[in-house]
């Protein structure tokens, strides 16, 4: 008789379908195998892109996104949530319901709503269906700076601090937010992890040249995969930002647009 291989913890993603692997549903998946996960998949949209941008996506029917989720959940047992692009007001909704029946499982939401490069994912409709409904269910919420000030309502010529936006999200019943500072001016990169009792960590990274496609999808995933394996959420996002960071410094570029990240680097 063969030895017995522990299981993986498996972590089910939630997300777009990218051609290039370089964001989405595909990075997900080679985030958290390289993390040493057992990855699961709800397809949301298909996409049509390249490196350079997103041309067009097309949302899969909201039932049919319900159906994906539901069949693998009575068939395995899930350690951890990821989502990413959601693809409508209606898929927020029936995703919404579906993560509602497993309270403690952690659910990391990477609030994808418009592309590295601008395209645009998500009307201020499917902005507030996050913000109401799956903020509030997440464990972590890994929003960039942009992302932060849409989902915390903040309305044009605002200024609120970074602190305000975190603690409205807060406010709205997520435990953790984690602001990551891509989108800064700043000579590094800076990460700051928020809880109710104000900011818990603030990692610098080294910024580096170039623009890379599906850095906050690997990140995302990479934390997702931590809390499945038993890290805290601190100890979690550390973790997640180290891997990142290694895969964004390994990065390469097999198209003519931005670079992808290596979610195999030699460690």
């Amino acid at each position: 008789m063969s030895e017995i291989v522990p299981s993986l913890p498996a972590v089910l993603t939630f997300a777009a379908s990218d051609p290039t692997s370089g964001a989405g549903l595909q990075a997900d998946l080679l985030a958290l195998a390289s993390m040493g996960c057992y990855p699961l998949s709800v397809v949301t949209a298909l996409t049509v892109q390249d490196t350079a941008g997103v041309e067009s996506f097309l949302a899969i029917d909201p039932d049919w996104v319900a159906d994906q989720a539901r069949c693998i959940l009575e068939d395995m047992p899930v350690a951890a949530f990821k989502m990413g692009m959601l693809g409508s007001t209606e898929i927020v909704t029936v995703v919404a319901e579906v993560v509602s029946d497993y309270p403690d499982v952690p659910l990391v939401l990477d609030p994808v709503l418009s592309s590295g490069r601008g395209d645009e994912f998500a009307g201020d409709d499917m902005v507030s269906a996050i913000r109401e409904l799956l903020v509030p269910q997440s464990t972590v919420v890994t929003p960039n700076i942009p992302e932060l000030r849409r989902l915390a309502g903040e309305e044009d010529g605002e200024d609120s601090s970074l602190a305000e936006c975190a603690q409205s999200l807060l406010d709205s019943g997520c435990e953790y937010v984690l602001v990551t500072g891509t989108h800064d001016s700043t000579a590094d990169v800076v990460n700051t992890l928020y809880h109710r009792g104000g900011v818990l960590r603030a990692d610098s990274w080294q910024r580096l040249p170039g623009s890379y496609h599906g850095s906050g999808c690997t990140l995302a995933s990479a934390l997702a995969a931590a809390l499945a394996s038993g890290a805290s959420v601190p100890e979690a996002v550390r973790d997640a930002e180290e891997f990142t960071w290694q895969a964004l410094a390994a990065g390469f570029a097999p198209g003519a647009g931005q670079f992808i990240p290596n979610r195999f680097f030699e460690r």
